[in-house]
């Protein structure tokens, strides 16, 4: 199986770069998390949000890999507990699957890009970062792992 974050931006602060290698890093092989990142739009182009996004949503739809279960992380979506987040994650193991999460651009993401989604999740009810989003996707992901093979990581 194979984790796949596909990210709209790019230039991220080292310390965004930093925290996510550390996590990446620490999975195995069967769970590796790869990073994807997408062109964003500029926004110095004249074009409307929506312009934006759907020009976005095209990059995402041509990175996403065929068969993969696309996962859209959005502001709306489900937000698990780490225990369900860990069974979802034993689920896609078992079924054999790639996981991609996608995370929108500054201006959020197209509704087609959500349409194409298996699920909607959040990771939290706040507003985060973008850059913050795969550090903290990372870490939930090798928390998840952890759990799954009983590593003292997760305290209940």
């Amino acid at each position: 199986m194979k984790l796949l974050i596909l990210a709209v931006g790019n230039k991220m602060p080292s310390w965004i770069s930093e925290g996510f290698n550390e996590y990446a890093k620490r999975m195995p092989r069967e769970a590796a998390i790869s990073l994807i990142e997408i062109k964003p739009e500029a926004r110095n182009s004249g074009k409307t949000a929506a312009q934006i996004m759907e020009a976005e949503a095209q990059r995402i739809r041509a990175a996403l890999p065929t068969g993969a279960l696309c996962i859209v992380l959005d502001e709306h979506g489900a937000i698990p507990t780490t225990k369900q987040f860990t069974q979802q994650m034993q689920d896609w193991m078992r079924q054999g699957c790639d996981v991609a999460f996608v995370i929108g651009g500054a201006d959020g993401l197209h509704e087609s890009v959500k349409q194409q989604a298996k699920q909607l999740m959040a990771l939290s009810a706040l507003t985060l970062p973008h850059g913050m989003v795969r550090v903290l996707l990372a870490e939930q992901l090798y928390r998840a792992h952890s759990l799954m093979h009983n590593h003292p990581y997760h305290r209940d």
